[in-house]
């Protein structure tokens, strides 16, 4: 299975981000509180453990419990935060981005790079 690692801090987060310059990164934002996240983490995990793009790096966020941090990855990516959420990041901007059930393993197959 392709990595998923947890983003815990804002310097974590920074890292990740200037990373993106040199490789892709799908940021998946999930509150351990809601059964659509579950569901989307469900199914971010299915494509992780199938044929995921070699290519992406995978973070997530637990936004309850990082909230400081989810709210960081909001003002840097201009993108409004929802959750389920995930975010691909390219040179620190967010070129795709989904929520909620549109994030499936078939979606996340299609996400080109």
């Amino acid at each position: 299975m392709t990595p998923l690692v947890k983003i815990t801090s804002k310097e974590e987060l920074r890292q990740a981000l200037d990373d993106s310059a040199n490789r892709p990164l799908l940021l998946f934002k999930h509150s351990t509180r809601c059964p659509i996240s579950a569901g989307a983490r469900r199914e971010l995990e299915g494509y992780l453990n199938g044929d995921p793009n070699e290519q992406i790096t995978y973070r997530m966020i637990y936004v309850i419990e990082n909230r400081e941090v989810s709210n960081e990855a909001e003002s840097a990516l201009g993108v409004k935060h929802e959750s389920p959420q995930a975010l691909l990041v390219k040179d620190g901007r967010a070129v795709w981005h989904s929520s909620h059930s549109n994030i499936t393993a078939v979606a996340l197959q299609g996400i080109l790079v």
